[in-house]
Formats: structure tokens, C-alpha cells, sequence
């Protein structure tokens, strides 16, 4: 059920913003300055491109720029995670090899019990 209301909210997306970028066709002039600056530097990049790509690339630059800084706020937590994982790791084995020395002497059948509880 949860996997058609997905696709559902897909589509109707797909459709709002192909209807979005039909409607906003024109084209529009990209400048990295203002002129003011531009003429007080000697330079200024210019483009032109179709509205709906300039809107619909700063959304995407937007996701980008925000997954970005997530990931690096986010930093610490994975490595106190991976910290932690080691340490349950090597206290894994030091329990195993515990266990393999309490029940040296004991026969295999008991030492197979003991450990597996």
C-alpha cells in the first residue's frame, strides 16, 4: 500500500514540475555581478538559459549544498559509532577467548553448553 501512495506522489511530482518547466520556457539572462560591480571589476559572466532551469537547478544545488553540510555536521557521530563498534568487537573476542579458557578442562559436551548460553 505504502509503496503505490509513493509512486503516486512521484507521479503527481513528475507532472507539476514538467507542467512547471512547459509554462516558464522563456529565456533569462544569468549574470554572476550586478552591473554596477561588474563595470567597476572590467568583467562579468553572463548566460542565458530557460527559467525553469535556473529554478530547478537551484533546487538541486540547494539538496546538494544541504546533504553536503549534513554529512559533514554529522562527522562525529559516525566515528564515535565506529569507536564503538571496534570496542564491541575486541570485548567479543576477549569474552570468546574467556570462555574457551574457563572450559578447557571440562568435557566438550559441557563446554559446548556453557558457551552457547
Amino acid at each position: 500500500m505504502m509503496r503505490y501512495i509513493r509512486y503516486g506522489f512521484l507521479a503527481v511530482l513528475g507532472i507539476v514540475l514538467v507542467s512547471v518547466s512547459l509554462a516558464n520556457r522563456q529565456m533569462v539572462q544569468l549574470q554572476l555581478m550586478p552591473d554596477a560591480l561588474s563595470d567597476l571589476l572590467g568583467f562579468n559572466l553572463a548566460t542565458s538559459l530557460p527559467l525553469f532551469l535556473v529554478v530547478l537547478g537551484g533546487i538541486v544545488a540547494g539538496l546538494v549544498i544541504g546533504f553536503l553540510w549534513e554529512w559533514l555536521r554529522e562527522h562525529k557521530h559516525r566515528k564515535d559509532a565506529t569507536v564503538k563498534k571496534t570496542e564491541v568487537k575486541k570485548l567479543e573476542r576477549e569474552v570468546k577467548k574467556l570462555k574457551k579458557k574457563q572450559n578447557e578442562g571440562q568435557d566438550d559436551v559441557l563446554a559446548l553448553l556453557d558457551e552457547a548460553s
